[in-house]
């Protein structure tokens, strides 16, 4: 009887320490196209544009055939900034601006691709930064409309970004619109690489 004891409990003892030493795989789980194309980012951003133009009090109907943006005057999109450091941008800043750009397009607004002109102020690795000495200079140069600009700002559980439609000549905010992104994986790997 002992010996058949003694067996079940270092049968017992081996097991209890197996669970312990035996690490737990979890396989990486990636995401699929389908969840890609889905990406609650992107929507995010292009959900921002549409608030911020019915908010632009000069911006026209937007129908199909309207690719002129209305009055044919182009929009200029800057690059986001932190809101720390307004002369630094992110990997965050550069995408949200590409999809504020490419959602304006998509919407008939005319939109003013600054990487194809010569003569804009660009610091490396930041994108098309638009401080308020060059905007009057950048706008009247190619005939922009208004200027879109906007901040970032990350707190413990989110990124809270503003958009801002700002008059070229005057500098006086014409449109604005607030929203937050979550701060998950994703978005902190686009504030943190350079």
């Amino acid at each position: 009887m002992r010996p058949l004891m003694f067996a079940a409990l270092a049968a017992a003892g081996l097991v209890l320490s197996a669970c312990e030493t035996t690490p737990k795989l979890s396989p990486l789980s990636e995401p699929t196209y389908e969840q890609a194309q889905n990406n609650a980012f992107n929507a995010a951003n292009y959900t921002a544009v549409g608030e911020l133009m019915k908010r632009y009090p000069a911006a026209p109907a937007v129908s199909s055939n309207n690719f002129e943006g209305g009055t044919g005057a182009p929009f200029i999109v800057a690059t986001l900034v932190n809101i720390d450091q307004l002369e630094q941008s992110s990997t965050l800043g550069r995408l949200i601006s590409e999809q504020v750009a490419s959602r304006m397009s998509q919407l008939g607004y005319g939109v003013l691709e600054l990487k194809v002109r010569n003569g804009v102020y660009m610091k490396r690795n930041e994108g098309e930064l638009l401080l308020t000495r060059e905007i009057k200079e950048v706008a009247s140069t190619h005939n922009a409309q208004a200027v879109i600009v906007g901040t970032y700002a990350e707190s413990s559980t989110m990124v809270h970004v503003n958009l801002k439609v700002v008059n070229p000549s005057t500098s006086v905010i014409l449109a604005a619109y607030d929203y937050a992104l979550p701060l998950d994986k994703q978005i902190h790997s686009l504030i943190r690489k350079r």
